[in-house]
């Protein structure tokens, strides 16, 4: 087995975890590949450096929270290589191991006591260009306290017109995120299906809204001079107007994680009552 090791380098905490799962794997004779960005903290490792975009890993330890996990997937899930995220974040509802655990959770994985995980993505047309996301796009206003009007369609009927401070389009991961705060339900990762769901609506009878996965939607924006803003996962953005649109579809490429068990109710009841 070849695993990864893929880091947050901003906590020092996180880094020295990072060292010592480094050499636990070496000392039971196991090939690594360490991230560039984390050699850069640990160049005790530099022979073991290698880019995430050329890792050819088995699997890939992601240290960090979501963020560090999102980050990651949009590389290694077209390769298909499954993440074991440890949780160095917050909360972290994509995370799977805990810090405390992680020797015992190695040890599990060495032994192929595991199974591997798919998730759902959706990919996103933006700019004339489809781009990935695990968790969501989140349509939203460019300018504070304006209204966006959206006309929400799927496969080409309409569902809604809109009138909000903006608009989610989310995966059953992506349930836990940002979809949960603005009033959408948890839905279960084995869900093959989309959320859309409105942000802070003005109209009463607009509701989430749970669709098939393979549904083509499309977000159409309606009102001359108020502009939205597209944000991919949180990190790419891209700026639509008056009669622009965006479209959202199943994507080819699922997210691969290593689980230990079937655990995602209890993980959410855990990881919320700690909010």
């Amino acid at each position: 087995m070849k695993i990864g090791i893929v880091s947050r380098t901003d906590k020092e905490d996180a880094i020295e975890l990072d060292c010592s799962i480094i050499k636990y794997l070496l000392e039971n004779n196991v090939e690594v590949e360490v991230d560039s960005s984390l050699v850069k903290k640990l160049p005790e490792f530099s022979m073991y450096d290698v880019a995430l975009d050329n890792m050819s890993s088995d699997i890939v330890l992601c240290v960090g929270g979501d963020g560090t996990v999102l980050n990651a997937q949009q590389v290694l899930s077209p390769k298909k290589i499954p993440i074991l995220s440890i949780n160095m974040g917050t909360v972290g509802f994509l995370t799977e191991v805990d810090p405390e655990n992680v020797f015992e959770c190695l040890e599990k994985l060495l032994s192929y006591d595991f199974f591997i995980e798919e998730r759902l993505q959706l990919d996103v047309l933006c700019d004339n260009e489809w781009s990935t996301v695990l968790n969501e796009l989140v349509i939203m206003t460019s300018q504070p306290a304006k209204m966006l009007n959206l006309r929400v369609l799927v496969d080409d009927e309409i569902v809604d017109d809109v009138r909000a401070d903006g608009l989610i389009v989310s995966t059953p991961s992506g349930s836990t995120a940002y979809a949960m705060s603005a009033g959408g339900p948890i839905v279960d990762p084995r869900v093959d299906a989309a959320i859309i769901i409105p942000i802070c609506p003005f109209k009463l009878n607009t509701r989430p809204k749970i669709v098939p996965a393979e549904s083509l939607i499309t977000v159409q924006f309606l009102k001359e001079g108020k502009q939205g803003v597209a944000v991919l996962d949180g990190m790419l953005t891209s700026r639509f107007d008056f009669l622009e649109e965006i479209k959202v579809r199943k994507s080819d490429h699922s997210a691969y994680f290593v689980r230990f068990k079937q655990n995602f109710y209890n993980s959410v009841n855990s990881k919320l009552n700690i909010i």
